[in-house]
């Protein structure tokens, strides 16, 4: 796994769908073909909120990159599949 510049894993968008990466309370989960995001951020004016809006903008700039590097199509199809409905084991 590779490491960012502040030590943490780095965030491959769009590499495997188990991957998130957080800032405060702001979630950004890793898919195969979509990155959901979660959560809010407040961004402080102080030394720790520089420092979350470096990490925001490093993840966005990830993002950005990984799209502009693609031979994107027009729009991602949506999923068609059924949820599956499986026995609750506690009942």
């Amino acid at each position: 796994m590779k490491k960012s510049t502040d030590g943490e894993a780095a965030f491959e968008p769009f590499a495997d769908g188990a991957a998130v990466r957080t800032i405060g309370a702001l979630a950004f989960e890793n898919g195969p073909e979509t990155i959901a995001l979660h959560g809010s951020l407040d961004l402080t004016r102080d030394a720790a909120g520089l420092a979350q809006a470096r990490a925001l903008k490093a993840t966005v700039d990830a993002i950005v990159a990984s799209l502009e590097a693609a031979d994107l199509p027009g729009r991602v199809a949506e999923s068609k599949t059924e949820p599956t409905i499986v026995k609750n084991p506690f009942a």
